[in-house]
């Protein structure tokens, strides 16, 4: 696929960008080579090679999710500086 002008200012216009002649020129070039690189990838024989899916081999360590301590509601409002007799009590944040 061949890159012009015309390219270059469909996509700027899809993306909602204002691109000088410059930036316009320099799209091009890149674009270019972004195609030429795809096109080399193209060529290569992937029969049989599996989808990589991560980059290498480690696993994630999770720890089991347990409750190792509970507090009672009455516990956790002991030190609440505003509380009612089952809530906490906060600045309303949200203004209507």
């Amino acid at each position: 696929m061949h890159i012009d002008k015309e390219t270059v200012d469909k996509i700027a216009h899809l993306a909602r960008l204002e691109l000088t002649e410059t930036e316009k020129e320099r799209s091009i070039a890149e674009l270019s080579e972004i195609l030429t690189f795809m096109a080399k990838l193209n060529e290569l024989d992937t029969e049989g090679v599996e989808p990589l899916i991560y980059m290498n081999d480690a696993v994630n360590v999770l720890r089991k999710d347990e409750v190792i301590q509970e507090m009672t509601r009455e516990e956790a409002l002991s030190n609440a500086p505003l509380k009612s007799e089952e809530y906490f009590k906060v600045s309303k944040v949200i203004q209507k």
